[in-house]
């Protein structure tokens, strides 16, 4: 007779897999509070203990650790030494274990406790896992709740297959991988402010896309937590890789702005047109007249719900990519009538971010880590007035919207914006007043005005000149760091120009 020993921290389903397994000849041995479900339910299973010939001791903490559930497991079948072994030490064969671990994730999400947090780290299930997995030429391991009928069904037709074990074997070493990466992560958090000797980033795939960012390169998606299980549906069309980096950064700077009616464009990673209007629609026509060139194939973040007039708006171009709060059935209707465009909705009446509290970069041999940075809402609230001029209220709203524009954009960057509209944006250039001028330049070829717009740079100006390039074109009021060396020829050019200067003594360098 086969055996199998099931012991789950999430009892989901273990019944019916328990009862499942017993129609196919299986004696199920168990643990603890997975014993007693399976005992109430009318399952005829066999007690762990009886199994170990020792009782489960220090509150439940030793229980499998015993060389009569490892050796069970771990022997090979096809080996004659070790099936006298097993037979002299009268060890049984363990074929199929069924784990789920402690839940950790839970535990340090709902208390700081860190007595119970400690309680919480399992012991004895990562190591049956390994055990298991390590045997998977003789031992099914099962770690997914999600698999239990298929392993059922391939029990059943006799298609459990080297193949087959070999999946459940990287699933499984996947899982007990994870789960130690998040005690490690843990811990390092709570006493090495996060940066401990080793830096571990796990995330579980969501999807493969098509191809990386160029078609010879393979590429998916990967979430640390659910943020897109939960918030990222596809409405129409498939996500690209590509896509997935040009959405994150619309949706950074669309949802930064509350619940205000906000519509960011994007194209290659950098936004080519933002607006905050009375209505999305207005919006979208306002943030469209930055730069409607770039915006031909670019990817639109709306902070709201999509109806059938915005669409219509959107459908007079070619658009690649929408994401939205979400869409109505009129706006999905207008939209069908184009197959390139691709739609994506978070599920909500606005767009969610998941506000990850670190962030990396790889460089060629490993990565750079560092906190997150946020861009807050006082730091233009309580900039630093610098001229002899005061912004007026409208300017005010105006530096805010530069100036998260701008703290979200690659660097150097100088971003502009007039009545709630950007005007003028200049990016990842190499000096400040080369992003500047371009910003500027773009605009004139444009035909756009930028007298009496706002400016906002996410570093200190080291020169003047930028400032009398501003001057030059009419703008208003300028919102940067400060902290120059230079600083005094900086306020002394604002001055010249009538400009009124804020200093918000905070840096957003994007590389």
């Amino acid at each position: 007779m086969r055996r199998a020993l099931l012991s789950v921290s999430d009892k989901r389903d273990i019944v019916k897999f328990a009862k499942g397994l017993e129609k196919l000849g299986f004696e199920i041995v168990s643990t603890g509070g997975t014993f007693k479900k399976l005992q109430e339910a009318g399952v005829d299973v066999i007690e762990i203990d009886r199994v170990t010939k020792f009782p489960e001791c220090f509150e439940g903490r030793v229980k499998t650790l015993n060389p009569y559930i490892h050796g069970g497991i771990l022997y090979k079948r096809d080996n004659s030494n070790h099936q006298k072994e097993a037979q002299e030490l009268n060890i049984q064969a363990i074929d199929l274990v069924c784990v789920n671990l402690y839940p950790f994730k839970e535990t340090i999400e709902r208390t700081d406790d860190f007595e119970e947090i400690i309680e919480n780290i399992d012991i004895g299930g990562p190591t049956m896992v390994r055990s298991s997995a390590k045997n998977f030429q003789d031992v099914l391991i099962v770690t997914d709740i999600n698999d239990y009928n298929l392993v059922l069904e391939k029990l059943e037709n006799g298609s459990d297959d080297f193949e087959f074990r070999r999946s459940l074997m990287v699933k499984a070493f996947e899982h007990t991988a994870n789960y130690d990466v998040m005690i490690a992560n843990y811990m390092n958090g709570r006493f090495n402010s996060g940066f401990g000797e080793y830096q571990f980033i796990a995330g579980k795939k969501v999807f493969d896309t098509r191809y990386g960012e160029n078609p010879h390169q393979d590429g998916a998606l990967y979430q640390f937590k659910s943020h897109f299980s939960n918030n990222f549906k596809a409405i129409k069309g498939e996500a690209s890789f590509n896509n997935l980096t040009d959405i994150n950064g619309a949706i950074k700077i669309a949802s930064s702005f509350g619940d205000r009616d906000a519509i960011c464009i994007v194209k290659h990673g950098n936004p080519c047109g933002f607006a905050i209007k009375d209505t999305l629609l207005e919006s979208y026509r306002e943030a469209l007249k930055c730069d409607p060139i770039s915006a031909f194939g670019g990817v639109v973040a709306v902070n709201g719900v999509v109806n059938r007039e915005l669409a219509e708006e959107m459908n007079k171009i070619f658009l690649e990519v929408v994401i939205a709060g979400e869409f109505t059935d009129g706006a999905i209707e207008v939209f069908s009538s184009k197959k390139r465009i691709k739609l994506f909705s978070q599920n909500s009446n606005r767009l969610i971010v998941p506000k990850d509290s670190h962030d990396f970069k790889h460089i060629e041999g490993g990565f750079v880590y560092q906190n997150s940075d946020c861009i807050c809402d006082n730091e233009v609230t309580n900039a630093k007035l610098k001229s002899n001029r005061e912004a007026t209220a409208q300017e005010k709203l105006d530096l805010e919207i530069a100036w998260k524009v701008a703290g979200l954009t690659k660097s150097n960057c100088v971003v502009y914006v007039k009545n709630g509209a950007m005007v003028a944006v200049g990016m990842g250039m190499t000096s400040r007043v080369d992003a500047s001028i371009c910003a500027l330049r773009k605009a004139k070829e444009l035909g756009i005005d930028v007298k009496g717009s706002v400016m906002a740079s996410e570093a200190f100006f080291p020169f003047r000149d930028s400032i009398d390039e501003a001057g030059k074109a009419g703008v208003t009021a300028i919102i940067e760091p400060g902290g120059s060396i230079r600083d005094d020829e900086v306020i002394e050019a604002s001055n010249e120009h009538n400009i009124a200067l804020y200093f918000t003594t905070v840096r957003h360098f994007l590389h």
